[in-house]
């Protein structure tokens, strides 16, 4: 009975390990920050502009000096099919408003999401990717180092 006990804990204790909160840096971190800023009502074209070129591998920016960048989305949920593979599509909210985005741009942010760690999920041909209260800081000034850092996210599982 015990060991029953301790293995049903221990299966617990695994899978909500699982969906616990999680943080990511480096480049996976800031290119979630780029993509999901730029479809962010709260983020300055200014900020857009710098998170954009930073993406595309310039790691000096125009910015101001101490300043860094905040990128924060309620969720995110991604799907990609395995059957009809041309199709992608990703939702973002940001309060009240959601963008709804396909193609490309969603494949993009899809990938992303599974290469910081977000953990996919399948069903019926369709495999998703999904985060809750995503919240990246991005420093231009340490992404401009060029030592691995200056971009950090956190986020949640779905809820």
């Amino acid at each position: 009975m015990k060991r029953i006990f301790a293995t049903a804990l221990f299966i617990l204790a695994a899978d909500g390990a699982a969906l616990a909160a999680s943080t990511t840096d480096g480049a996976g971190a800031l290119s979630l920050a780029a993509l999901a800023g730029k479809h962010s009502p709260a983020v300055k074209p200014a900020e857009k502009a710098a998170l954009g070129k930073l993406a595309d591998g310039h790691a000096k920016v125009a910015f101001p000096k101490g300043k860094t960048i905040e990128v924060v989305v309620d969720s995110i949920s991604c799907r990609a099919s395995n059957v009809d593979i041309t199709q992608h599509a990703c939702e973002l909210t940001f309060g009240q408003k959601k963008v709804q985005l396909s193609g490309r741009l969603a494949h993009e942010i899809y990938a992303t999401l599974l290469e910081v760690g977000v953990p996919p999920d399948g069903a019926a041909g369709t495999i998703y990717a999904a985060a809750s209260a995503l919240d990246c800081t991005v420093d231009p000034d340490e992404v401009a180092q060029k030592a691995g850092g200056g971009a950090q996210c956190k986020y949640e599982p779905p809820k």
